[in-house]
């Protein structure tokens, strides 16, 4: 077979021309494989540190003094929420009458929970709304002999803060506080707003504990004669009653936990 001039030049060429494009396919490959083994490199040390990080924080560790108050803080605020309506008002509470004899103040009724402003006096009122008050409970409770009623409140602010915020702009007058809740068929159906002989309030954490004190049957504030000196037990045993309240409300958890997963760090 004749053979053309040139023939063989071009078939060098196109070897040459394949075997260039070999070597630069083989190059963009190892640069290729190059850069991925750098960004799956990358990638799982970012998965790694971030893992260990994870393990880090979700793993029980000792709680800080400030992780701890701030434990006691909400364990305090939730009270009024979480416990039984016999733990916030209960059905006993202890006083010392007189003649330093033991006796206990037994709780007649539960009133519904309301707003702030509706159960207390227009000036209490005001100044509980203006700070954001969430909401008013409220019990009644006569002593051992059923001769005087105490109407104790509890006003849920939203912090500590807040409640000390109120308190300071409570005017200083026991003729004002929380309104007296009476039972139809008790011996505290006469105790009205006018039967108040003294109204007084103490703050523990996000509460205010107002209280108000009465006599049974129905005599009103206006009644006593001025110079009169109020019954030496009504209200020692009116303090005595929302003390207790207000001591339970405000008191440290028994057990607070000392790592952040229970007591096992």
């Amino acid at each position: 077979m004749r053979s053309w001039p040139g023939a063989s030049r071009t078939r060098g060429a196109i070897e040459r021309a394949e075997q260039m494009a070999l070597e630069q396919g083989i190059r963009y490959r190892t640069i290729f494989l190059i850069l991925m083994g750098t960004i799956l490199a990358i990638a799982a040390t970012n998965v790694l540190a971030g893992t260990v990080g994870l393990v880090r924080e979700t793993r029980s560790r000792p709680m800080t003094a400030v992780e701890q108050a701030r434990y006691i803080q909400e364990d305090i605020a939730a009270r009024w929420h979480n416990w039984p309506a016999d733990l916030v008002f209960p059905v006993e509470l202890q006083y010392i009458g007189l003649g330093r004899v033991q006796q206990y103040a037994r709780r007649v009724g539960l009133a519904p929970e309301v707003a702030c402003a509706a159960g207390v006096d227009a000036p209490v009122g005001s100044v509980l709304t203006e700070y954001g008050c969430r909401t008013l409970l409220r019990a009644t409770y006569v002593d051992q002999t059923s001769s005087f009623a105490f109407t104790v409140g509890i006003a849920v602010l939203a912090s500590e803060e807040k409640r000390i915020a109120a308190a300071g702009q409570l005017a200083v007058d026991d003729r004002v506080g929380v309104r007296p809740v009476a039972f139809p068929g008790t011996a505290t159906q006469l105790f009205g707003a006018a039967q108040r002989q003294r109204n007084s309030w103490v703050g523990v954490g996000p509460y205010i504990i107002f209280s108000t004190a009465g006599y049974t049957d129905g005599r009103t504030r206006e009644s006593i004669p001025p110079e009169e000196i109020l019954h030496s037990e009504l209200w020692p045993t009116a303090q005595a009653v929302a003390g207790r309240i207000a001591r339970a409300l405000g008191d440290e958890p028994s057990a607070v936990p000392q790592c952040t997963q229970g007591n096992v760090c």
